[in-house]
């Protein structure tokens, strides 16, 4: 049997199970709450990850886009390995708007029917040496409460530059804004996904296609902890103090997208912890702290896919899915948590 390539996490949460270690904010916490939540997030870790293995299969192809005129609730994808075809608009930016646009697609392209016409299509992005399948659960539970339009976009494990992999993203959100007639999309990104989406919005000009960009346990700050972190280039990329981590600090006057980024204190991948926040002065971001979930299970706990529709149906007017302002990188200052 073909060994899984997330397979490397295995070693790293079995270590961090039996030494009853952990990565944790400055915030003391007695140790025996520790021991137990971290006993019970990483036994979680472990299910999902066998559940993941059995499931990654089925998401190594792309999905197929759907035939004009039929029923929302199928999406597109990308082969694995290959990129979109169409070329990015070279003319002025288009006033953002949540509403679908018939009017802008090309003559002759058809226009898929939304349940929902105010809410954009949602975009999910997958991390490091993963697939779309790592979403199945959140886009069921997307689906059952009415987003209907939700794309995947796999990117191949071969990969080796954020910058590439974001400028891939931005030719499929192109794409999907051509067939759909939306002007803008939203995109949940889990680790390395949320940090594409994140450098195809602040540097690439993306914030004027993308509304809301919610990322699970990305390493917005870098990440010392990585597997694999010497043996695969863009692993490396999200170290801290790298190149591409350090252009996303650099200012973004005018950034139209909204961030929101869920963290968590047990998460065994990213480390500090606090790197998975967004602490950026130009940015509308808040981050919410979960409780008790590890980095795999972020993308299939049903308190964060809760937390995710929140964060997605909060108005164009809000900071955050609770409608707070701006929070600090540190979790004794996030403005919400999710237990």
């Amino acid at each position: 049997m073909k060994t899984l390539p997330f397979l490397p996490l295995l070693p790293l949460l079995l270590r961090r199970l039996c030494t009853g270690t952990t990565w944790l904010p400055s915030t003391p916490v007695p140790p025996t709450r520790l021991s137990a939540a971290l006993l019970k997030a990483t036994a979680l870790e472990l299910v999902v990850l066998a559940g993941h293995a059995l499931l990654y299969p089925t998401g190594i192809t792309g999905e197929r886009h759907p035939e004009a005129g039929t029923a929302t609730g199928t999406t597109a994808d990308t082969p694995e390995g290959t990129g979109p075809t169409p070329t990015p608009s070279t003319g002025p930016a288009p006033a953002p708007t949540t509403g679908p646009t018939p009017a802008t697609a090309p003559a002759g392209t058809s226009v898929l029917p939304t349940a929902h016409p105010d809410r954009p299509p949602v975009v999910l992005l997958h991390g490091f040496i993963d697939n779309r399948s790592v979403f199945v659960l959140l886009r069921r539970s997307l689906a059952r409460h009415g987003w209907h339009h939700l794309e995947s976009l796999n990117y191949s494990p071969l990969t080796c530059d954020i910058r590439t992999a974001a400028e891939l993203l931005g030719r499929h959100i192109e794409e999907i804004c051509t067939r759909t007639g939306h002007r803008e999309v939203d995109i949940v990104g889990h680790s390395l996904g949320g940090l594409i989406a994140r450098y195809y919005v602040q540097r690439l000009s993306g914030d004027r296609r993308v509304r809301t960009l919610v990322t699970l346990g990305t390493p917005h700050g870098g990440t010392s902890a990585a597997p694999l972190a010497g043996a695969h280039p863009i692993v490396r990329q999200m170290r801290s103090g790298s190149a591409p981590i350090e252009e996303l600090r650099l200012p973004a006057p005018g950034c139209r997208t909204r961030f929101v980024s869920f963290w968590s204190e047990l998460d065994q991948v990213i480390t500090p912890v606090e790197a998975a926040c967004i602490d950026h002065p130009d940015l509308d971001a808040v981050n919410v702290r979960v409780s008790g979930v590890g980095h795999l299970a972020l993308p299939v706990h049903p308190a964060v896919a809760a937390g995710i529709r929140e964060a997605l149906d909060a108005p164009a007017s809000a900071r955050g899915p609770h409608g707070s302002a701006r929070t600090s990188a540190h979790g004794s200052t996030d403005a919400t948590s999710v237990a």
